[in-house]
C-alpha cells in the first residue's frame, strides 16, 4: 500500500492557520479525509476514526475567509479558467486528490450554473494501491486470460474506486492468469485517473486510454466508436442510461468492470432500476466490499446469479485498501 504524497498537493493550497493544523499528522497516518466547514472546528477522518481540531480557547477554527482563501489557492487564482470543475461540484487536484464543494448553488434552465459562497471543502486524500487486486484475480478471471465482466458493490468509503483503479491497472498490465488487454476507462468524475489537464495522476496500466469528464453512457459509446476497447471501466453505474450502454458494450463482446453504490447483495436485488441488469447477466462476478473491518473488506464473491462463490475468509484485499 502506498500512500500518495498529499502534504505536497494538499497544503499549498491551505491558508497558513490550517497548514499549522496539519503539522502534527504523522507521515504514517492513515487520513482519508480533510474537511473545512465555516464557522467549525477542522474534520480530520482518518480510517476507523475521526478528530475535529479547535483553535486556541475552544474556538471555530474554520473561517469563510479561510474556505474563499482554498478555494482560490486551488483554482490557482483563476476560478474562471476552473469555471466547468466547480459547476459539477469538486476540483481535482495534482496527484489525484479531489476536493469537494458546497456552497451556493446559482441555477438556470440547464440545471445548476456554478456554484459560489462557498463554506464547505472535503478534501479526499488519494491512495495508490499496487497490488490491492492481485488476491482476487483467480476469481474474477474466465480462465482463457481474459477478466469476466464484474460488478464492485461497495457503501460509500469501502474502497471500491480504488480496488477498480487497481484491477485496470493489472488488466492493462497483464497478470498471472490474465492476458493483457485494450483497456478504456470512462472518468466521469475524475476519481478513477484523477486525470489533471488531461495527464492521469495515477497509474493505470500502458494499454489504457482514458475519457474524463464525460457522463458514462455517451462515454462508453464515445469509447466503443473509437477505441476499440477489450475492457472498458467505469464507475457508480446507476441510471437507466447507464446501464443501456454497459449492456450496449457488452452486446458488442467488450467486457466491463464496473461500480457501484451498494450495501449487500441483497440490497443490490431489491434495487429495481437494476431489474434489467441483473437478469441479463452481463455481470458474471460481483464483488462485495464493506468497512466492517476497515475498508477494503471483502463480504465474498458471487456469481451471475448472485450467488455466493468465495467467503469473506476466503479473499481479502482489506490490507491492501486504505480508502
Amino acid at each position: 500500500m502506498e500512500q500518495q504524497d498529499w502534504r505536497r498537493a494538499v497544503l499549498p493550497c491551505l491558508p497558513d492557520s490550517i497548514r499549522d493544523m496539519l503539522a502534527c499528522i504523522p507521515e504514517e497516518a492513515p487520513l482519508e479525509e480533510i474537511r473545512l466547514r465555516a464557522g467549525q472546528p477542522l474534520e480530520l477522518r482518518f480510517s476507523g476514526y475521526d478528530r475535529l481540531v479547535y483553535a486556541p480557547g475552544g474556538k471555530p477554527a474554520v473561517t469563510s475567509a479561510d474556505c474563499e482563501e482554498t478555494l482560490r489557492r486551488i483554482s490557482e487564482h483563476s476560478i474562471y479558467a476552473w469555471e466547468e470543475e466547480l459547476r459539477q461540484g469538486f476540483v481535482t487536484l495534482p496527484g489525484g486528490c479531489r476536493v469537494g464543494l458546497c456552497g451556493r448553488a446559482v441555477t438556470g434552465r440547464t440545471g445548476i450554473l456554478r456554484l459560489s459562497d462557498i463554506t464547505g471543502l472535503c478534501i479526499r486524500i488519494a491512495h495508490a494501491c499496487e497490488g490491492a487486486g492481485e488476491a482476487l484475480l483467480p476469481y474474477l478471471a474466465d480462465g482463457a486470460g481474459r477478466l469476466a465482466s464484474t460488478l464492485i458493490v461497495s457503501p460509500p468509503g469501502a474502497g471500491k474506486t480504488t480496488l477498480l483503479r487497481d484491477i485496470a491497472r493489472l488488466c492493462s498490465c497483464g497478470a498471472p492468469g490474465l492476458a493483457p488487454c485494450r483497456v478504456c476507462v470512462v472518468d466521469t468524475r475524475y476519481e478513477l485517473a484523477g486525470c489533471v489537464r488531461g495527464e492521469p495522476q495515477f497509474d493505470l496500466g500502458p494499454r489504457t486510454d482514458v475519457l474524463s469528464g464525460c457522463g458514462k453512457a455517451e462515454g462508453i459509446r464515445m469509447m466503443l466508436r473509437a477505441m476499440s476497447p477489450e475492457l472498458i471501466v467505469v464507475d457508480e453505474l446507476g441510471t437507466p442510461l447507464d446501464i443501456a450502454a454497459v449492456l450496449e458494450a457488452a452486446g458488442s463482446g467488450v467486457r466491463v468492470l464496473g461500480g457501484m453504490h451498494s450495501g449487500s447483495a441483497a440490497m443490490l436485488q431489491k434495487r429495481r432500476s437494476l431489474s434489467a441488469l441483473l437478469s441479463s447477466g452481463l455481470f458474471s462476478r460481483y464483488v462485495i466490499l464493506s468497512r466492517r473491518q476497515g475498508p477494503g473488506t471483502v463480504e465474498g464473491v458471487f456469481d451471475h446469479a448472485l450467488r455466493q462463490l468465495v467467503l469473506r475468509e476466503e479473499a481479502t484485499c482489506r490490507k491492501s485498501l486504505p480508502s
